[in-house]
């Protein structure tokens, strides 16, 4: 166990595919999970209340865009993202590491880190290891991310062996970093083989200076966890090599999978995943770092995968698809038009317990605002209650043929989805 404030517990297993139980400082999130992606400290058109009755028990937020707006100073003197953001459950900060290297034309990546420019004001912003460390640490999420090097799916070996050995390197200097910073760091035993390792421990963030507010209790400081992040591109040598280091290095309170559905074929995303589970230890939690379509979640899940997000169903959402058991529907479609259904007969989240397909139709033809609000809605409560079900499938023994039977019918798409 690494600390007390963070477990990992598989309960029940069906092949690769788990059923565990993470705890964190704010909370345990039952997996496999989706977590909803707010990435500027709120899921978009979502009322946290709202996320909580859909499910939701981990949400992400992103560090490159928080510390664009607002400033990682100003969410630190509000008392952090939690008390921020109204969400006491667990939270996730990505590093921005896949948002500064999509900037392409505006940023220049070296051994010290990266330059880029704002996509916000154009000014020039550097981001290293250890000030995404630092940004992550003010803003107290729960689990932070190391900087890595993202590249195209498709990347060529020497390109990905290249980033994948520069997110080592920067993953070093993230952890010495925290102990410099004051990270409780002892040897012990790490129930890996005979090896003895590093235990990441726990870090306290020193006191938050707050803004008086009689609503809220001051808070305690509270630990941090550090995941790393497994890169290689669609390479498996390289896949292997970099898990095998990352675990080398220390045990870690959960590992994340980069560099994924960004642009591969998915029989080469899920070969990647399938090379993590056989090297990462069992007994921590995997991250799929941007995965969220509901068919890669089950896969991921088949592949012990524990925790996933990705903005898609709120984005989605806001442009009229929902993802629904039998395939995607465009609400926009005529065909809905008259159509007193439900949009999805086996969801019961507040959308399809309340509104027809031809109401949803309605408010996004006359580009009414509570139509994305419900399809957001929708589209998470889908994901999170679909890996509710997988965990549920998995403690009965029955995920095998109950995965197989979902996907059958999720690709068979009776619906209209133009």
């Amino acid at each position: 166990m690494i600390d007390g404030s963070f477990r990992f517990i598989v309960d029940a297993t069906a092949g690769a595919a788990r059923a565990g139980v993470f705890t964190t400082p704010h909370g345990s999130v039952d997996t496999p999970a989706f977590m909803a992606v707010g990435t500027l400290a709120t899921v978009k058109t979502l009322d946290p209340r709202e996320l909580r009755e859909a499910g939701c028990g981990m949400i992400l937020a992103n560090a490159y865009h928080l510390h664009l707006r607002p400033g990682e100073n100003v969410v630190r003197k509000m008392g952090g993202l939690h008390r921020f953001m109204a969400w006491d459950g667990p939270i996730l900060t990505d590093s921005g590491g896949f948002q500064v290297f999509s900037l392409e034309t505006l940023r220049q990546i070296s051994e010290e880190g990266v330059e880029f420019r704002s996509h916000v004001d154009g000014s020039q912003r550097n981001f290293t290891p250890e000030s995404v460390i630092d940004l992550q640490i003010a803003l107290g999420a729960d689990v932070m991310m190391q900087l890595d090097h993202v590249i195209p799916g498709k990347s060529d070996f020497e390109t990905a062996r290249d980033a994948s050995e520069r997110s080592v390197r920067w993953l070093e200097r993230s952890r010495t970093h925290l102990g410099s910073r004051g990270w409780e760091i002892e040897n012990r035993e790490s129930g890996i083989g005979n090896r003895r390792t590093l235990d990441t421990g726990r870090f306290f963030a020193p006191p938050i200076p707050l803004i008086p507010d009689s609503r809220f209790p001051i808070p305690d400081p509270t630990p941090q966890a550090l995941f790393p992040i497994v890169q290689g591109g669609i390479h498996s040598t390289l896949r292997e090599s970099a898990a095998r280091t990352i675990v080398s290095m220390a045990d870690w309170a959960g590992y994340g999978i980069g560099g994924l559905s960004v642009g591969e074929a998915k029989p080469d995303m899920y070969a990647m995943i399938e090379v993590a589970d056989s090297v990462l230890p069992r007994n921590r939690p995997r991250y799929l770092m941007g995965v969220g379509f509901p068919e890669d979640l089950i896969e991921g899940a088949r592949r012990g995968v524990d925790l996933f997000d990705c903005v898609a169903p709120t984005r989605m959402g806001r442009t009229g698809t929902a993802f629904t058991s039998h395939g995607r529907v465009n609400v926009r479609n005529t065909a809905l038009r008259e159509d007193a259904g439900p949009l999805d007969a086996h969801c019961d989240c507040s959308t399809c317990t309340r509104f027809s397909r031809s109401y949803i139709r309605h408010l996004f033809v006359s580009d009414e605002v509570l139509g994305l609000r419900l399809l957001s809605l929708h589209n998470v409560h889908f994901l999170v209650s679909l890996m509710r079900s997988a965990r549920a499938a998995i403690i009965d023994s029955t995920f095998e043929q109950w995965s197989q039977d979902w996907l059958g019918r999720y690709h068979s798409r009776p619906m209209p989805v133009q």
